[in-house]
């Protein structure tokens, strides 16, 4: 299922599904939000639903979610004022706010906000054991799934091979897709930066065997001195099923921002509402677990909407509010 299709299909639902007369929860607060979320088979996608979900139960705001290519995307589509609410990793933002992507052209994307923190993403390696693939070196001259060309994945991977000295063929598309092919055959592995477990890799780990490629210890100390914002990350042993160890790689935080003319009052009840219902979140997606108010810390690059850093001065979590 396409993009542009899933697109249309979330147009759509939100025109049918409104009440003649949509109400919010505050009369000068929007009539809707829109989340920008990822592609189908992924970790924004899935917790993008649950959370618009919970966010319209709570705020009395009807929120929908866009389907998109993912960071990228969402950047320009909350600077262009197209949706309130967008999934970033802090290394697509950087590249955003500074400029300094080429993705950007040179443009600093500063309508952004930050809001809450999500959890962390790993970068993982899967291919299916009959490829014969056994570490990240031997992905030369194989056909590699990156993502969406606008995701976290789409746009480190290449730099990543880049500093490994690795030269694979990498392949664009949703992940659904990209699954679907090296299921049947015409990819060899899969590269990308997710939230564990990452949809698509759990659903192949039930039809077949597979096997994840680790980052060796001199690989990971190349890619935090090239890329100085990545961090140490972790994907636990038992995060999927054949996973018996612990599976050291790199990572990027991801964080929820906001336009920053979004009322602030709205964006205080968007944050509480997320952090008052752990359980909830939880249900979501297990990544959740790390969504939490001490990790607002873990932004160290966008300055944090008035409503969220009222909402944390208010509770006086530890740690220091970045302003404007």
């Amino acid at each position: 299922m396409s993009i542009t299709f899933l697109r249309i299909v979330a147009v759509l639902t939100a025109i049918f599904a409104l009440p003649d007369a949509a109400r919010s929860g505050e009369a000068h607060w929007p009539e809707t939000l829109t989340i920008g979320t990822g592609s189908p088979g992924g970790t924004y996608y899935d917790y993008g639903d649950g959370l618009a979900k919970l966010l319209t139960r709570k705020l009395d705001v009807p929120v929908f979610t866009r389907p998109t290519e993912g960071p990228t995307e969402n950047i320009r589509l909350l600077e262009a004022g197209e949706i309130q609410l967008a999934f970033v990793t802090l290394g697509v933002a950087q590249q955003a706010w500074n400029g300094s992507g080429e993705w950007t052209g040179g443009k600093q994307f500063r309508a952004m906000r930050a809001v809450l923190p999500m959890y962390d993403t790993p970068f993982q390696f899967m291919t299916l054991q009959r490829s014969g693939i056994l570490t990240v070196a031997d992905l030369t001259d194989k056909r590699v799934g990156i993502g969406p060309q606008g995701g976290t994945t789409g746009i480190y991977m290449p730099e990543f091979f880049k500093v490994l000295k690795i030269n694979p063929m990498s392949r664009t598309g949703s992940w659904s897709e990209l699954a679907a092919a090296m299921e049947a055959g015409a990819l060899d592995a899969l590269a990308v930066g997710a939230g564990a477990p990452f949809p698509e890799f759990a659903n192949l780990e039930k039809r077949n065997k597979v096997r994840y490629l680790p980052l060796a210890g001199s690989q990971v100390v190349a890619l935090r001195l090239a890329f100085p914002e990545l961090g140490a990350s972790v994907v636990s042993a038992g995060s999927y099923p054949s996973l018996t160890r612990h599976y050291q790689t790199v990572g990027l935080y991801n964080f929820v921002v906001a336009h920053r003319t979004l009322p602030d009052d709205l964006v205080y009840g968007i944050t509480e509402a997320v952090f008052a219902n752990r359980d909830e979140m939880m249900e979501i997606h297990n990544t959740a677990a790390d969504t939490v108010p001490t990790n607002f810390t873990r932004n160290t690059i966008l300055p944090f909407h008035d409503g969220a850093a009222r909402w944390y001065h208010n509770k006086s979590t530890s740690g220091v509010v970045r302003g404007d």
